[in-house]
């Protein structure tokens, strides 16, 4: 009771807390308050659980009946909310992913939020990044950008441009209407807090997002020119 008496009295410019509102009501503020502290709590705490329970890729490795992983394949299921990586045709392990904004949707423009669907290649390693490391892929690839030119999106010379990047370059560039940037990346700053979250919150601009320890289990094993398969 003393401590809503103090509360009560607190004083905001020239009046005190009590002239907006009564005891009551304050009373029921501080509760609602008190019990969103402690659903989120308890909503971390279950997903510290969940990840607990995940055994290592090395350990995958072993119980799948192999030493190493030596021909890696991503697969990346929008629809489950999964990466999966596969010796060959044989799945190891999978893990929890987040993806863009606009997960109803491929990805086809800029700025649309969206993850793409297709066959690529990751292209470029960055073992440093805002988001922990980052695993470039080849996006747009040439079924991106032929579907582009067959729409009207892009023209004959921007197709062939894509097409060069695709072959020579390894990493396709950024395209003002088609967009690009798109990889595999870690949380970041925020890791323990997102890691941990049981359900999935899709944030990014179309990458695919997973926890940092886990996207430092895949780079043990992938490596630049791995396909990945996003459906």
């Amino acid at each position: 009771m003393k401590f809503f008496e103090k509360l009560k009295n607190i004083q905001i410019g020239p009046f005190k807390v009590s002239d907006y509102i009564n005891k009551d009501v304050l009373r029921n503020v501080v509760y609602l308050t008190l019990a969103i502290m402690v659903f989120f709590f308890g909503v971390l705490v279950y997903g510290v659980v969940l990840n607990l329970r995940d055994i290592t890729l090395s350990e995958a490795i072993i119980k799948t009946g192999y030493t190493e992983i030596t021909n890696p394949k991503i697969v990346i299921d929008r629809h489950n909310y999964t990466l999966g990586i596969y010796e060959d045709s044989v799945l190891i392990k999978n893990y929890r992913v987040s993806f863009g904004k606009s997960v109803q949707i491929a990805k086809s423009r800029a700025g649309d939020k969206a993850t793409p669907v297709g066959v690529y290649r990751i292209c470029k390693i960055y073992k440093t990044h805002k988001y922990h490391k980052y695993f470039q892929i080849n996006y747009p690839n040439l079924e991106d950008g032929a579907g582009a030119l067959r729409k009207g999106l892009i023209s004959q010379k921007e197709f062939n441009d894509i097409k060069f990047q695709y072959y020579y370059e390894g990493c396709t560039k950024f395209h003002n209407v088609l967009g690009g940037d798109i990889g595999i990346h870690g949380i970041g700053e925020l890791n323990y807090i997102f890691k941990n979250l049981p359900f999935v919150y899709n944030w990014t601009n179309g990458s695919i997002a997973m926890s940092n320890e886990n996207i430092d289990e895949i780079y043990s094993v992938i490596r630049e020119g791995t396909e990945v398969v996003i459906k």
